[in-house]
Formats: C-alpha cells, sequence, structure tokens
C-alpha cells in the first residue's frame, strides 16, 4: 500500500487501543499514542533505503513488529522512571503496545496486496496475502484510509460515551 493506506491501516488497527483508553479515562494518552501509530506507520518501509535489505524483508515481520514494540516499552518504561513505580510499568506496556500495533498495521495493509508478506521469515517461509488491491491502487488506499478515519472516530466517540456510561 501507499502512505494513504498505511494512515488508513494505522487508525483501523488501532482504534481498539484508542477506545480502551479513551474508556479508562486517559483520553490524552490515547490521543498520543495514535498519533505515534500514523507516524510511525511507514517505518517498515525504510528498508527501501538500506542497500543490503530487501524490501518486504525482515522489516515486514512479526518479528520486527516485536523488536519495535520492545523498543518502544523500553522508551516507556524509562520515561516512566521519572514517575516513579507506578507510572513506570504501564507506560512500558504502551510503549510495547504502541509500537507493535504501529508496525502490525503497516504488515496488515500489505498483506492486503496480491505481493503480500512473509510474516515469520526467516523461520517460516509460507506467505500472507489477501490480493485485495495492488498497492499502487489509489481507491483501494484511499477507501483504506476513509475507513480508519471512520472506525478511529467511532472509537473515540464510543470510548467517551462508555466512559461517560460508566461514571
Amino acid at each position: 500500500m501507499y502512505r494513504t493506506g498505511h494512515y488508513g491501516a494505522a487508525l483501523l488497527t488501532y482504534a481498539p487501543v484508542g477506545f480502551l483508553l479513551v474508556a479508562a479515562g486517559y483520553e490524552k494518552l490515547a490521543i498520543i499514542g495514535g498519533g505515534i501509530v500514523l507516524g510511525g506507520s511507514m517505518v517498515p518501509d525504510w528498508d527501501q533505503l538500506v542497500p543490503f535489505i530487501s524490501h518486504r524483508g525482515i522489516t515486514h515481520t512479526f518479528w520486527f513488529a516485536l523488536l519495535v514494540g520492545l523498543l518502544l516499552g523500553a522508551g516507556g518504561w524509562v520515561i516512566g522512571s521519572e514517575f516513579g513505580a507506578q507510572v513506570q510499568g504501564p507506560l512500558g506496556v504502551f510503549g510495547f503496545v504502541i509500537g507493535t500495533v504501529m508496525i502490525g498495521a503497516h504488515l496488515f495493509a500489505d498483506a492486503l496486496t496480491p505481493m503480500g508478506i512473509r510474516p515469520f521469515a526467516p523461520l517460516g517461509s509460507g506467505s500472507c496475502t489477501v490480493g485485495l488491491t495492488r498497492a499502487a491502487n489509489p481507491i483501494g488506499n484511499g477507501l483504506l484510509l476513509v475507513l480508519g478515519v471512520l472506525v478511529a472516530g467511532g472509537a473515540l466517540a464510543a470510548g467517551r460515551e462508555f466512559s461517560l456510561a460508566m461514571l
């Protein structure tokens, strides 16, 4: 997919996390997390800038999603340490979830294309593709963006309503 499709996939994939955070009363954290997921939604395609890494290779795997999750989780842990033990663990978990979702969203979008991905390479050689639309299809990318915006907006609104209903 192209950038617009990846933005849509990021919003779509992050929507359940955003809903839970908003419903729990952490709307600002939900928005920050959404911004991080959107901002990093193209990270796996940085492989095109590195000569010795093939496109849709290691950066398009489950292992890379876990690595990025662990790195952002460690960052959350370090930031949380400034605020005490009660914040440190939750921010570490938050960072891990955000990093994993960020890369997972990219994998989801690329799995929609005929080229697909190999999510467990190099341990598994199986390919994962739905073959729904070509990466360059402007309609497919646009529809994914619209779907992501609608679902994320709905999750935000539903989280607010759910939070209010719990009061």
